[in-house]
């Protein structure tokens, strides 16, 4: 026997069916080979950031809605206290009673007043809070925002405290003395 002069044959290359709905590789670039995937990130890339108008925007309204129409109604209720002071001090009615909104007759334009930096201050913050997210949502502004939507929703605290400690302020200033 002779042995063969020259290298050996190369091996019989195994072309395999390419899956299910998948086309066959174009003929003469060899075998078909799966394309790799590549794996997913663990933390899914950063939104591009846009500008913080959106943000700032938000931050402005929600500290207009929280202190503003806290301002504004704390010096309502604290002229309300005083115009009502001595009817409310002479009318000590147990709590069951019905209150006499009549006493408020003389002071209503800033009862008006106080409402309605109610109602502006309720838009407005729920307008902050609207925005704020939004801006969260598409980093526009996200620093501000997160802080629109705290202050937007301590609001209503920041607003009833100030509103009903200068209303009792504003009574207990204007009432005499039960033996005056």
């Amino acid at each position: 026997m002779s042995e063969p002069v020259g290298p050996p044959p190369p091996a019989p290359h195994h072309v395999y069916a390419p899956p299910a709905g998948y086309a066959p590789p174009p003929q003469g670039y060899g075998p078909w080979t799966p394309q790799q995937i590549p794996p997913m990130p663990a933390v899914p890339p950063a939104r591009a950031a846009g500008g913080s108008a959106l943000g700032i925007v938000a931050f402005v309204l929600g500290l207009i809605a929280a202190v503003g129409a806290s301002i504004v109604a704390a010096v309502a209720g604290f002229q309300i206290g005083i115009g009502t002071g001595d009817q409310l001090a002479t009318q000590l009615a147990p709590a069951g009673a019905d209150f006499d909104f009549a006493l408020l007759s003389p002071v209503r334009a800033w009862v008006l007043l106080a409402e309605v930096s109610f109602w502006v201050g309720t838009v407005l913050g729920v307008w902050a809070i609207v925005q704020g997210i939004v801006a969260i949502a598409k980093n526009r502004g996200r620093g501000w925002g997160i802080t629109a939507v705290v202050i937007a929703v301590a609001g209503p605290v920041i607003y009833g405290v100030a509103l009903w400690g200068l209303f009792a302020t504003g009574i207990a200033s204007s009432a005499t003395p039960l033996g005056a």
